[in-house]
């Protein structure tokens, strides 16, 4: 499970979730469009429609399924959604699939050492976050849980979690907005 805003999805998103696929041998990797992060302005947020649509348009992968369910359940929290998940597919070996930058700022989130106990995470490196991430709480937390081999990840008891070095994706959301919102400035001006 790959969950986030996705405000828009970009090629960022696929290059994890493709590389998830391969490292750590599942068989899907689900896309969870949030309704509205907690911890992101409202302002700004495209619709979820408008996201889950675009996020259908760049997983285009049969084994990348985007999803709604967060509304669906009326989970905010990913806490609340993972145990859904587990009640829902009690058969699933579940993991969480999340980038570097989200290692570091995860302990910000709604219990968030819940998540490390309920499902592996898989992390991503992600620039320039890799040094940060690795020295963060929630890393120095769970040190002790690190597994070595990412392709055991989706068999192991939680807490467990992995860090993955891969070839790094330049794609950022906050880039993409960034240029969409001057081309639009421009637009108006011009």
């Amino acid at each position: 499970m790959l969950g986030g805003s996705f405000n828009p999805a970009h090629e960022g998103h696929l290059h994890i979730s493709l590389e998830a696929l391969k490292r750590l041998d599942l068989d899907e990797v689900w896309w969870l469009v949030s309704p509205q992060n907690p911890l992101k302005a409202k302002n700004g947020m495209a619709a979820q429609s408008e996201r889950i649509a675009k996020a259908r348009r760049v997983a285009r992968h049969p084994r990348i399924k985007v999803t709604g369910m967060e509304a669906d359940w009326g989970t905010r929290y990913t806490a609340d959604t993972l145990t859904v998940m587990k009640r829902r597919f009690p058969a699933a070996k579940l993991v969480w699939i999340m980038g570097a930058d989200n290692l570091t700022q995860i302990p910000r989130w709604d219990r968030w050492t819940r998540i490390f106990r309920s499902v592996p995470v898989a992390v991503f490196d992600r620039s320039p976050y890799s040094r940060e991430s690795m020295a963060s709480k929630a890393a120095r937390r769970f040190w002790h849980w690190r597994v070595a081999a990412p392709a055991r990840l989706a068999g192991t008891a939680p807490p467990s979690w992995n860090f993955m070095h891969i070839k790094r994706h330049p794609a950022s959301a906050t880039e993409i907005r960034r240029r969409l919102d001057a081309l639009k400035t421009k637009t108006r001006a011009g």
